[in-house]
């Protein structure tokens, strides 16, 4: 298993949400944090989950005078593919056709054909790389 996979595997809700306003600000303070959660906890209760996510080697963090500002330790685009490989994994049988099948089946109705377009596209484009 991959360091990327193992950090990022037993995440609360919670925890989720916290690294969710990390990721799309690229650092943060907790203040920041908070500002960012809906239906946020206290500023305590944020401390102590950027803590515990620290320890859980998910956030690290740098002193920037008396604030700390937490960074992941993964990027974005590892840490989803993870979280991705794992649902595959665990509801798909890691089928990648199960998969597909269950994502058209959710949009169908809503995608354009500029959408299936690309879609179809990017299916060939993988087929001719022999992926």
């Amino acid at each position: 298993m991959t360091k990327a996979r193992e950090i990022h595997l037993s995440l609360s809700r919670r925890e989720r949400q916290i690294m969710e306003v990390i990721y799309r600000l690229g650092e943060a303070t907790a203040a920041e944090v908070l500002r960012g959660l809906t239906d946020p906890p206290g500023y305590s209760a944020v401390r102590a989950l950027l803590r515990i996510l620290e320890e859980k080697g998910h956030l690290t963090h740098v002193a920037r005078g008396p604030r700390y500002v937490y960074r992941p330790t993964v990027a974005r685009d590892k840490a989803r593919r993870s979280a991705l490989q794992r649902v595959v994994d665990t509801f798909f049988e890691g089928s990648t056709e199960q998969v597909i099948a269950a994502l058209l089946d959710l949009s169908a109705p809503r995608l354009s054909d500029e959408e299936l377009q690309r879609i179809s596209q990017l299916i060939e484009n993988t087929a001719k790389e022999g992926r």
